[in-house]
């Protein structure tokens, strides 16, 4: 028993053998407590005797007697138990020190300053450390304090001419270097008006050709308040991208659809990314939940992987947060720009598009379990490009695509999906799922309307082992069973760039397969995407849900040698969901499913562990399954396809 217990005992023992006082009858007080055997028979209280000291010398005057009502007070149980103190007990504070430095230099008084005897002028709190001497900007610096990079809002004298009040504007400007070098092979069809080699006619030409792509990106924003812990004010953003290509095949009638233009080209072009103005409407709580409205072109991602709309358009979005940011939403509507042929960038120098689309979605943060997000959303394409004839800057023509009837196609689908990312557990998950319901109003195979019924379904689970990620990733969208009923059963997205799989370092998600034989400038899956969808272009072309479909299963793992290095390994196998479509297209009688094993490595490279260089070299391999073999057979008897990405991003 502890020394408190043992001192309140006797008195609880004593007040229950006298009993509870009778009803209206006061508390007797209790009886002074039992004094505890002195030592050496001393009674409680009284003066011990002097203790005498060694050697003989004076004695060591005794300490002074202990005062027990002094002890039973209030603070007792602070006094014997530290950190410990009773329910509406407050002890006396402490005197306040004082300290006294002979010789420091004492502050000016107020009055020495006449008018501002209520404060002092100091630096603004962003310039105080360089004015103390600490850091010195420059401006070409991003890892400290930066004016150009927001870190410090405008100093408004130096800019006069912009039209802005107060102290809280601050400017972003970036900077991003991208280059590209890609040899490849892949199938290559040969023209039927001519051949870079006389002589060598066939279905299939030579496979090798390269790739090399420069991409500048330059933007700037204005941004009205600090954005540390709340959203701006207004933000006023721009993005331009500025990308010039060369590019070498073996073949002519690839690149131009002149048969005498030579099979190289170089190209450039310059896009405008983004260019919007952002205005926050408004706080819903102390927390700062917030709802903001944004206008122009900006990016936008649909889900987590960017499986169905992954891209930036021109639109208007309205979006914030509720409940401490458990609750996040959008809701959207944009107008669809054409895209440069060769570099995928924004053309706002042709009309926009007659092609729209209306989203909205809604994020729960860990639901259903802790540590996953949740997300619903309803999106809906609404295409009206019947009577559009459009012809991509290399002389083909993208739409109407040049598939079964050739005629011009218009449709309204409707995606109805679920996705989930974060983990569960040790297990990491992301998943969408997508439902598309409409109606094409002219199926390409029956020329007739025919409703729009398809199904897509993706996940992959990781699970982390110190610095190792293993990963197990499957994939299924839905195929076309019947291509001459009035149902297209065939899943394809708006405008997909997936992050799956191994992303762009997959052959299968990196390269284009041209459809030789069954449609003239027809590529049975497109760059950056992994569906088999049949479309003329991924950027220009219309969704086409009379396709074969897609299975994907693979396995995967991340090894973070160091915080500067990663290798990445990817095993895939893809498979057609149901090849009826190709078979009509291509007149066979049948088609096995088979498409082959992606095989891929990957290695990433960050000096200083910062994200402003990154390096990567990657290189795939497409060991072709029957499927593909029967679609692609050539003289040369291809056992693989190759493909090799070097890649080098410097950012500011």
């Amino acid at each position: 028993m502890s020394a408190l217990g043992s001192s309140l005992l006797p008195i609880i023992a004593t007040l229950a053998a006298q009993g509870a006082p009778a009803a209206g009858q006061a508390l007797p007080p209790p009886p002074p407590p039992p004094e505890p055997p002195a030592p050496d028979g001393a009674a409680l209280g009284a003066a011990p005797a002097a203790i005498p000291a060694p050697d003989g010398e004076a004695l060591i005057p005794p300490p002074p007697p202990v005062d027990w009502k002094d002890v039973l007070k209030d603070d007792l149980v602070t006094q014997i138990i530290e950190g410990r103190r009773r329910p509406g007990y407050t002890p006396d504070l402490p005197d306040q020190m004082r300290q006294d430095n002979v010789g420091a230099l004492r502050p000016p008084p107020p009055q020495a300053f006449p008018g501002i005897e209520d404060q002092l002028p100091v630096p603004d709190r962003w310039r105080l450390i360089e004015s103390l001497g600490v850091v010195k900007e420059r401006w070409f610096d991003p890892y400290h304090q930066n004016t150009l990079k927001g870190d410090r809002p405008i100093d408004r004298s130096k800019v006069p001419w912009l039209p802005i009040r107060g102290d809280d504007w601050f400017f972003v400007a970036s900077a991003v270097s991208d280059t590209v070098f890609e040899p490849r092979t892949f199938p290559i069809p040969v023209g039927v008006q001519t051949t870079e080699r006389p002589g060598s006619l066939d279905v299939f030409g030579k496979n090798r050709s390269f790739v090399l792509s420069q991409t500048l990106i330059a933007g700037a924003a204005l941004i009205k308040g600090s954005t540390a812990f709340k959203p701006p004010d207004v933000e006023y953003r721009v993005t331009l991208a500025y990308n010039f290509n060369y590019v070498d095949v073996p073949e002519r009638r690839v690149l131009d659809v002149r048969p005498s233009q030579p099979s190289h080209r170089y190209d450039n072009f310059l896009g405008v990314q983004e260019l919007f103005v952002d205005k926050h409407l408004g706080n819903d709580s102390d927390r700062y939940d917030f709802h903001s409205i944004r206008i122009g072109i900006q990016p936008f991602q649909s889900d987590f992987r960017g499986f169905l709309f992954n891209d930036s358009q021109l639109g208007i979005r309205l979006f914030g947060n509720r409940d401490n940011n458990r609750f996040q939403y959008n809701v959207a509507a944009f107008w669809r720009l054409e895209k440069d042929t060769n570099s995928g960038l924004n053309d706002i120098t042709q009309s926009p598009r007659d092609d729209f689309i209306f989203t909205a979605n809604l994020y729960r943060q860990d639901f259903p379990f802790v540590g996953l997000t949740s997300q619903v959303s309803v999106t809906y394409n609404r295409n009206r490009e019947k009577n559009d004839i459009q012809i991509d800057h290399n002389g083909f023509p993208v739409r109407p695509a040049l598939l079964g009837d050739l005629r011009g196609r218009e449709y309204d689908v409707t995606y109805l999906g679920y996705s989930a990312d974060g983990r569960i557990g040790r297990i990491n998950l992301t998943a969408s799922f997508y439902a598309a319901l409409g109606e094409d109003r002219n199926s390409f195979f029956t020329s007739k309307p025919a409703k729009i019924r398809a199904g897509f379904g993706a996940a992959e689970l990781s699970y982390d082992h110190d610095w190792m990620r293993f990963r197990l990733s499957g994939l299924y969208a839905t195929g076309d069973s019947d291509p001459y009923n009035n149902v297209e059963g065939g899943f394809d997205a708006i405008f997909e760039n997936p992050i799956f799989g191994g992303a762009d370092t997959s052959y299968w998600i990196r390269q284009t397969i041209p459809f030789a034989g069954g449609g003239r400038v027809i590529s049975i899956n497109g760059r950056n995407g992994i569906l088999n969808s049949l479309r003329s272009s991924k950027e220009e072309g219309q969704s086409n849900f009379n396709n074969p479909g897609t299975i994907f299963v693979g396995a995967g793992a991340d090894f973070d040698l160091s915080p500067e290095t990663r290798v990445s390994v990817n095993a895939n196998h893809l498979w057609f969901d149901n090849t009826a479509g190709l078979q009509v297209l291509r007149s066979e009688g049948s088609i096995p499913k088979d498409i082959g094993w992606d095989l891929s490595v990957a290695g990433i490279w960050r000096p200083k562990a910062t994200q402003n260089i990154v390096g990567r070299l990657s290189a795939a391999v497409l060991l072709p399954g029957d499927g593909f073999k029967d679609l692609f057979e050539n003289r040369e008897r291809d056992r693989a396809y190759v493909s090799v990405l070097a890649n080098l991003i410097v950012s500011f």
